[in-house]
């Protein structure tokens, strides 16, 4: 089994060398190249990964010339790789490269992508209440299997990868894109540990973005949902009229309430107006799709072999 380990690499001028340096121990005589995509890191990352590169041959590297985002990152990467089985692990540590054998262990159970999960994560709350609502989404706008975790580390399987990096719109959701194209899934538990350097750069906005392609690249199921809360606003608005018709003709003496209309008024008009930003994020993202936004640009590369 050949192994791509593919790294998107975001201000880790801490952690890569001693990163890379680990996978190589870990991998020992399995055949592997580890693929260095760095993310717009604003640090000396780059200038340590193409040394890395120029001095390894077993080592890939790819230059963003800005920050596109760690799936863009992830997908980048993932094009490059040329193993039979391709480890996604992020540069912070936390996911020990030491738990790759498992991932790859599972692998020979005939799935084609093995997930990681943890008994215990060392996330911040903030990331794990983000870790939960992206979960809760997943579940039910992509059909994700209750019980699998989303995590990055993951292994996947080489033709399972040649069918996601032929999606080439702007906006990659990596996990969307798995579970979209099979339901041979496999997971694994491993160890999770404190990151050693630095803190995570998901911000909310980034965690919000996230998010939103998962919701508006990858289900339908959001349009649908407005369907049916209109339906049952129109249903709810007959019967309310046809309860103020009836007690009017009962109780002519009532007068017209202005609390009543102004809270119809309000409702609608609320809904209508999230409807249409709703169906202006899909119409934005159709059209970003159809302008030819990249989902990367390179700025350089080194592009070794681990044959040569």
């Amino acid at each position: 089994m050949n192994v791509s380990v593919v790294i998107p690499v975001y201000n880790a001028e801490k952690s890569i060398e001693s990163l890379v340096a680990e996978i190589h121990r870990v991998m020992g005589d399995i055949g592997h190249e580890i693929v260095l995509v760095n993310d717009g890191s604003r640090d000396r990352t780059e200038s340590i990964c193409e040394r890395l590169a120029g001095q390894d041959k077993r080592i890939r590297f790819i230059s963003l010339r800005r920050n596109f985002g760690e799936h863009n990152a992830v997908l980048c990467g993932l094009n490059f790789a040329a193993g039979d089985v391709s480890v996604i692990i992020d540069d912070d540590f936390q996911n020990p490269p030491s738990e790759i054998p498992k991932l790859l262990r599972e692998m020979d159970q005939g799935h084609d992508v093995v997930y990681s999960r943890y008994d215990e994560k060392r996330h911040s709350p903030f990331r794990n209440l983000g870790s939960a609502v992206n979960d809760w989404f997943a579940t039910r706008l992509l059909a994700k299997p209750k019980d699998l975790y989303l995590s990055s580390f993951k292994a996947i399987r080489g033709d399972l990868v040649k069918e996601i990096i032929q999606y080439k719109g702007p906006f990659p959701y990596i996990d969307g894109l798995i579970l979209r194209a099979t339901d041979r899934i496999g997971w694994v538990t491993v160890e999770h540990d404190e990151r050693r350097v630095g803190r995570s750069n998901y911000t909310m906005g980034k965690l919000v973005s996230l998010y939103m392609n998962m919701f508006f690249n990858f289900s339908i199921r959001p349009l649908r949902m407005f369907t049916l809360a209109g339906c049952a606003i129109f249903v709810f608005g007959m019967v309310s009229s046809i309860a103020f018709v009836v007690e009017k003709l009962m109780h002519p003496q009532i007068a017209v309430g202005w609390t009543s209309l102004i809270t119809a008024v309000l409702t609608l008009s609320g809904f209508q107006i999230m409807f249409l930003g709703l169906l202006g994020e899909y119409l934005g993202k159709q059209y970003l799709d159809q302008n030819r936004t990249p989902q990367w640009v390179i700025k350089g590369k080194i592009l070794n072999s681990a044959d040569e």
